[in-house]
């Protein structure tokens, strides 16, 4: 990402290159030197994805196949590793945009929606929409920054086309068939190609608690939990429920892949108070590395 690399990818970069450098002679192509960077966490930049949330919410509202949406997908694709955009069949204003770290097949999926809510009018989706978006974005550049040559392929997928045109709630049967249009068009684009997947949707707020949204394979998010604790973000992610939500995992789940969905539901993100003002630098850099961190230890295995 060139000049947003932020200071703790360099922090942690550089204490890299010091342990390589501080390797005896003849040491170079050690197992000692290859067990230092196969160790070497993902640096998450969460100030880079703040500025990735401004810069979202300064295009205004984006619904699905909006003259301002396509525009700032054409930035977004330059943003992710392999970047490049997916047609919905039946949608021609609409496309995914798709980013990948080659590996071995099926891949893991790291995903969120792109787009906002049509209403109310002047809605700019602040965290419904903006802050999953980037915190995919800067994951995928941590994980491009550190991943070894070997390993499970990950892709990273922005959806369009997430809410439906009408206002329809998440509950209602109905938002399924209407909305998720960009991830039901990826997994029929796509079968069997994935092997578990890691929605990101009300990620970034002041005084986030991610609970397991009751739809979500449990091991998976007991595996999330686990990250957390190791990068020391625990405090964020529960293994309290809540309730059913259909959102852009849901279509991975019903092809029977193994899905968690990260949403705190008590955040109002479908109101005009959904602006920047909201957002939390701490909360985006929990989450961040917290998936990076799974998304690792998922592609190692």
């Amino acid at each position: 990402m060139g000049s947003r690399q932020g200071t703790k990818r360099r922090w942690a970069m550089g204490l890299l290159v010091m342990a390589v450098v501080a390797l005896p002679v003849g040491c170079g192509s050690s197992s000692s030197s290859e067990t230092t960077a196969a160790e070497s966490p993902p640096a998450f930049d969460e100030q880079a994805a703040y500025e990735l949330v401004e810069l979202q919410v300064e295009a205004g509202q984006r619904p699905a196949g909006s003259p301002q949406l396509r525009k700032l997908a054409n930035q977004l694709v330059k943003l992710l590793p392999r970047g490049e955009f997916e047609p919905i069949p039946g949608e021609p204003q609409l496309r995914n945009i798709v980013g990948s770290i080659p590996g071995d097949k099926p891949a893991i999926v790291i995903g969120a929606h792109y787009d906002t809510l049509s209403k109310p009018k002047g809605f700019v989706g602040a965290n419904n929409g903006a802050a999953g978006t980037a915190a995919v974005i800067e994951v995928a550049q941590a994980l491009e920054s550190a991943a070894s040559p070997e390993g499970r392929e990950i892709k990273f997928v922005l959806f369009d086309g997430e809410e439906p045109p009408g206002a329809i709630p998440e509950t209602a049967a109905e938002f399924y068939r209407q909305g998720l249009r960009g991830s039901r068009a990826y997994v029929a684009a796509h079968p069997d190609e994935t092997e578990a997947m890691i929605l990101l949707d009300y990620v970034g707020h002041k005084g986030l608690k991610l609970t397991r949204e009751e739809s979500s394979t449990p091991w998976l998010w007991q595996r999330l939990v686990e990250a957390s604790e190791k990068v020391g973000a625990s405090r964020y992610f529960s293994n309290e429920k809540s309730g059913a939500i259909l959102d852009d995992h849901a279509p991975f789940l019903r092809a029977g892949v193994p899905a968690i969905d990260l949403i705190d539901w008590r955040y109002p993100g479908q109101t005009l108070a959904d602006g920047l003002d909201k957002i939390s630098v701490q909360s985006l850099e929990a989450v961040g590395d917290t998936v990076a961190q799974l998304a690792a230890e998922l592609r190692a295995e």
